[in-house]
């Protein structure tokens, strides 16, 4: 059999772009919107899933599901990171935090719509990865560097929005502290067995709100 090229990846990728539609749909009860916002679906036709994967699995890159990436890690299937994206709602004049940057997907993604990114990641072979991958990309306005995801990145705070692609039982102190007043930070929160995608909003005064969406399952925030 021949080898996929950037043309069926292109029809593969518009593809997974209708299922998240789709799904969207489905579950717009639970969700309280009956589709994403065009910006975020765009994004999501742009970015080159199936170069964020392992080789062997980018045949399978626009399955809404998620894939293997190593170190006993996944990325998130695509509805998940649409969803993610659209909650957070990043503007292109804002600067946006993600916490567990993998190999670099969902930072892309937040590249496209967001006016800077910076990404802590725990695991330096991920964060190499993705900066090099990034960067041949275009993606000039996002930046990596290797840590501990709870306690952010201070040197760069406060942030507009704050996305953590990793959970925990409760949103670190840490980052609630570099989120911008009227900002909002996108977690999934709970434990190994029960976790919810969590929307976390801090008013002008710096009160928070937090509402619960729909059940997930991420890996747990690792600390050092």
């Amino acid at each position: 059999m021949k080898p996929m090229n950037e043309e069926h990846f292109a029809v593969l990728r518009r593809h997974m772009v209708e299922l998240i539609a789709i799904h969207v749909e489905l579950a717009s009860e639970e969700l309280g919107r009956t589709a994403l916002h065009e910006r975020v679906m765009a994004a999501m036709q742009r970015v080159p899933r199936h170069l964020f994967v392992p080789a062997p699995l980018a045949p399978y890159a626009y399955q809404d599901m998620p894939l293997p990436i190593g170190f006993d890690k996944t990325v998130s299937q695509p509805f998940i990171v649409a969803l993610m994206t659209d909650l957070l709602t990043p503007q292109p004049h804002e600067a946006v935090l993600e916490i567990g940057t993998g190999r670099g997907y969902q930072a892309a993604i937040l590249a496209e719509l967001a006016g800077q990114v910076w990404s802590v990641e725990i695991i330096e072979e991920f964060a190499s990865r993705a900066e090099a991958l990034l960067q041949g990309l275009g993606y000039i306005n996002v930046g990596i560097r290797v840590g501990d995801g709870s306690r952010g990145w201070p040197e760069h705070a406060p942030f507009d929005k704050i996305l953590v692609t990793v959970a925990a039982e409760r949103s670190p102190p840490a980052l609630l502290e570099q989120l911008k007043p009227d900002g909002r930070l996108v977690m999934p929160v709970g434990s190994e067995e029960e976790q919810f995608l969590t929307v976390i909003d801090k008013d002008a005064t710096g009160q928070l709100k937090a509402r619960k969406l729909i059940p997930v399952r991420f890996s747990l925030l690792e600390t050092v």
